[in-house]
């Protein structure tokens, strides 16, 4: 059986599906590589790197194609790829099934078998495979160094003969994987940090990275059963916004990290709170490219307000693409292992495994 991959279209991204090492560990498994010429030259990846592990180099993406009965891709396949795409092939990546339904639902009349893992269930056994914690890992990572930059001012509290400096204050609004890494990194650099979320659980996990919670008192169950947050009700939304209005003439940096699986992210700082904060403020809205948490937001751009510099994150992983190569890498290498039978030397959709029935795109 032979796994291929072909390269992402480098203005939109820059990740790639297979390193070196996770190749050696698939070949390992007893199956054949096959990748696009020049697959991750542009992340410092030569393909004599690939090739020394026993990968085959073909020179262009459709040969790839015309030969893989496994695709494995970062980003769902342009509509050139799935012109040659084989028949009975099956392709993981993140597809983005709400998004991109037209092309997945062109892949299904190919009988192609499409997995995304965005849609991996939140088990024990899927955690290795889980693409979502391990990319917003660094994406709240990022989010503070990104942040701090753009304050242009001193985090930790500085005790100086001239003076003292007070420390920056964060407030990280949505706790998921995301902003806990991104509590964790500004606790790490001296700020002194806030957070809120609509989930009452996450309150224990923020004060365990030092941060201070601060919840709206409700009666309202936040969580799904999966454990993500759900939309809210209008009267949590104006008990929210009236705690908002405290905390954000307080802040000086406020990092949005809030989505709801299958919906826009929901508009938690509007115009009015916004303008709340001092001039100099950062907001860093990690959700702009789903409708954003914060009023003023738009992918890839800086607005300024009343001198508050509101910040739109656009393919944030294009930042660090050799990392999250790595990591998505992995997921993939532990995805493909739980769907590969070494024995019958063949991929098993066993509808059963509740890992690829969830993950499994159906037609409609």
């Amino acid at each position: 059986m032979i796994v291929g991959s072909t390269k992402e279209d480098l203005t939109l991204e820059k990740r790639v599906s297979l390193t070196p090492e996770t190749a050696k560990n698939l070949i390992n498994l007893g199956l054949k590589i096959c990748l696009e010429k020049n697959y991750a030259n542009h992340i410092g990846i030569d393909d004599k790197e690939f090739e020394k592990v026993g990968v085959v180099i073909e020179n262009s993406s459709n040969e790839v194609l015309n030969t893989c009965n496994l695709l494995i891709k970062v980003n769902c396949p342009s509509d050139n790829e799935i012109n040659y795409i084989k028949e009975n092939t099956i392709l993981i990546g993140m597809l983005n099934p709400s998004k991109n339904n037209d092309k997945i639902q062109k892949l299904i009349r190919k009988k192609v078998s499409p997995f995304t893992l965005e849609l991996l269930p939140r088990i024990t056994r899927a955690q290795s495979m889980d693409v979502l914690s391990s990319q917003s890992n660094l994406a709240g990572y990022r989010s503070v160094i990104d942040s701090i930059f753009e304050f242009e001012k001193a985090v930790p509290m500085m005790m100086t003969a001239a003076g003292t400096v007070p420390a920056a204050k964060v407030l990280v609004i949505g706790a998921g994987v995301a902003g806990l890494q991104a509590i964790a990194t500004a606790k790490r650099l001296g700020a002194i940090v806030s957070a809120t979320d609509v989930r009452a659980a996450s309150k224990e996990q923020v004060e365990s990275l030092g941060g201070k919670f601060l919840m709206v008192d409700a009666n309202e169950d936040m969580e799904t059963s999966g454990g993500y947050a759900k939309e809210t009700s209008e009267d949590y939304k104006k008990k929210q916004a009236q705690m908002m209005r405290e905390a954000l003439k307080k802040n000086d940096i406020v990092i949005c990290t809030a989505l709801i699986p299958g919906k826009p992210a929901p508009k938690i700082l509007t115009e009015d709170l916004v303008k709340l904060m001092r001039p100099g403020s950062i907001i860093y809205d990690l959700a702009a490219e789903q409708g954003g948490n914060s009023a003023f937001s738009e992918p890839g751009k800086i607005n300024l307000i009343d001198g508050i510099k509101v910040i739109g994150v656009k393919s944030l992983m294009n930042s660090l693409p050799l990392t999250a190569s790595s990591l998505y890498a992995k997921n993939l290498f532990s995805f493909v292992r739980n769907l590969y039978s070494r024995e019958k030397k063949v991929f098993n959709i066993n509808l059963e495994d509740e890992i690829i029935e969830k993950s499994l795109v159906k037609k409609d």
